[in-house]
């Protein structure tokens, strides 16, 4: 009797290289295999994915962050991208074969120049209230302009600063980030990049008054900038 106590202890304890019976039940598939479902996800899912979505999808033991890396290094120079847009991945077309995926008609979203503006401060200064944008711009912001860029999602809530009031701040979106085929607001091109593709001007036109001088309000309806395509 004894004897068959030991067997079964021997049966159900650890072998001779320290691992059990149940442990062989959680090993995690080959990283090939751990790709495939990666790639199955991405490619499935209408949003971006985090990592953190991936960690809860896949299998106990997998690496989703090197199976990432793997992929994203597998599809470099082929007609879709795996790409990081701020904290989510996603499979996205290749940019220089955008083209190829123009419809024949295009909805042409037009901005003012106070939303474009307070656009580019959100994303150059991120997370800033709203108080810094009026500061930045030198004219009151209008809870239009901020309306609007929300309902595109382009901007969102941030944290509230540890400040008097504790203002909410304003941060870019991953839409924002996608749109614009940005893997961060790191990514954004700089004040030389700006002035060489002709979107920025070394100085003011002659007779044009400075950014704040030319009244309360940021609206200007009767300019529109059609730069955005959707």
């Amino acid at each position: 009797m004894e004897d068959q106590i030991m067997d079964g202890q021997n049966a159900a304890g650890p072998s001779a290289s320290g691992r059990t019976e149940n442990d062989t039940l959680f090993d995690a598939p080959p990283m090939a295999e751990q790709e495939r479902m990666v790639e199955a996800v991405l490619f499935a899912s209408a949003e971006p994915v985090t990592l953190r979505d991936l960690e809860g999808r896949l299998p106990p033991g997998c690496n989703p962050r090197e199976a990432l890396e793997h992929l994203r290094k597998r599809y470099e120079g082929r007609g879709v991208r795996v790409v990081r847009l701020g904290d989510a991945w996603a499979i996205r077309t290749a940019p220089d074969l955008g083209f190829l995926m123009q419809k024949e008609t295009t909805e042409l979203r037009k901005l003012s120049r106070a939303a474009i503006e307070t656009l580019a401060i959100v994303a150059y200064h991120q997370p800033v209230t709203r108080t810094e944008i009026e500061e930045i711009r030198g004219v009151s912001v209008s809870r239009g302009t901020i309306d609007q860029l929300m309902e595109m999602d382009w901007i969102r809530l941030g944290r509230r600063r540890m400040t008097p009031g504790r203002p909410v701040t304003f941060v870019v979106t991953p839409d924002f980030l996608d749109h614009f085929g940005l893997e961060s607001a790191r990514d954004l091109p700089g004040l030389k990049e700006l002035r060489a593709a002709g979107l920025l001007e070394n100085r003011p036109p002659p007779g044009s008054l400075p950014m704040g001088q030319g009244g309360d309000e940021d609206e200007e309806p009767e300019e529109q900038a059609e730069l955005f395509e959707e």
